[in-house]
């Protein structure tokens, strides 16, 4: 799987947050095994989207979305869970 470079701004947030290790470690086992347990992938709604998610850890969420095929994901976001 390719993965299209994460933008500064998600980087800032990682940062910010001291979510770099975590994000790493995470980024990974995505890149590694999509299914991977840990990494909880999930479609969000409205499904249509085609949105996805993975946890970088019990509170943040990376949001990603596949380009063209599935074998090119792009990282949108990195947030709360929880807000």
């Amino acid at each position: 799987m390719k993965l299209l470079p994460i933008g500064n701004e998600i980087i800032k947030y990682l940062q910010k947050h001291n979510l770099e290790k975590k994000f790493n470690k995470q980024l990974k086992l995505f890149k590694t095994n999509l299914k991977y347990p840990s990494l909880e992938v999930e479609l969000l709604e409205p499904k249509s989207k085609k949105i996805y998610s993975f946890r970088v850890d019990r509170k943040y969420r990376a949001i990603f979305i596949f380009r063209d095929d599935l074998n090119l994901v792009e990282i949108l976001m990195v947030s709360n869970h929880y807000k």
